[in-house]
């Protein structure tokens, strides 16, 4: 197992009683081991933030992950939050750090979800802050009264950039995907290229200026990844940018 690619998850505050944890939903931890065969290493986010760097000397991957938070409104000119709207500040002021230093690495990074919109806003662009109230776009959030295998279940089909990478792992150009997210992005970060949009015109997915490995996807791949030909392609690939990565790193040791 020690040879295994080391890929980082930031993780979230989350208060459990009285006391702050540090949280990352299991279901991207089994992902990176089953998906990518890769190895998870959680990185506590605190404030104020941790050095980067000597972590991401470490890795060799890098996956942003899906929250229950969202981004703070004010890192994208987003106006104002509202009472409920849940945020941690914390993992804000890590991952707006993590982010340049690990493009400049050129670490392969998979974001989903919360990663996705954080890669957005890092490069620039803004979000919706409530897609739904949106006029022109659907509503994009799962029935929170439902199964959670009927909320991850397949909602809307995606159109796949012709000759995107998505597109090539899904040997189509469109796929059925789940739709778990109240936010999402308005102006598209300037370089990121789309590989998928939603039938209302939502950007779903974006691949990061070449080269090197940067996939941002608005859905869900990592729920049973083992069991959709689609989402294990993703971490598959994901993986192969890891070891190749890695294998850089050493051949470029002294």
């Amino acid at each position: 197992m020690a040879s295994l690619p080391l890929v980082g998850l930031p993780t979230d505050s989350k208060p459990i009683g009285s006391h702050p944890f540090h949280v990352v939903g299991e279901k991207y931890v089994r992902a990176v081991v089953d998906g990518a065969q890769c190895m998870p290493l959680l990185l506590p986010l605190l404030q104020p933030p941790l050095p980067p760097a000597q972590w991401l000397a470490t890795l060799d991957g890098l996956l942003l992950t899906g929250a229950t938070s969202n981004i703070e409104p004010h890192h994208y000119a987003g106006g104002l939050s509202w009472p409920g709207n849940p945020h941690d500040p914390a993992r804000d002021a890590n991952v707006f750090g993590l982010i340049p230093q690990a493009l400049a690495m050129g670490l392969p990074i998979l974001a989903i979800c919360r990663g996705f919109q954080e890669i957005n806003v890092a490069f620039g662009g803004s979000l919706h802050p409530r897609v739904h109230e949106v006029p022109g776009l659907a509503d994009h959030r799962e029935d929170p009264a439902s199964s959670l295998a009927v909320q991850y279940g397949p909602a809307h089909p995606l159109q796949l950039s012709p000759g995107g990478m998505l597109a090539e792992i899904a040997g189509s150009n469109q796929v059925m995907v789940n739709s778990v997210h109240g936010q999402g992005v308005a102006r598209l970060g300037e370089g990121l290229q789309i590989e998928a949009r939603a039938p209302d015109g939502l950007v779903e997915a974006f691949r990061g200026p070449a080269p090197g490995f940067l996939l941002g996807l608005q859905f869900h791949p990592e729920w049973r990844v083992t069991e959709n030909p689609f989402h294990l392609g993703i971490f598959q690939a994901f993986g192969e940018a890891c070891r190749r990565y890695r294998l850089d790193k050493q051949v470029g040791s002294p």
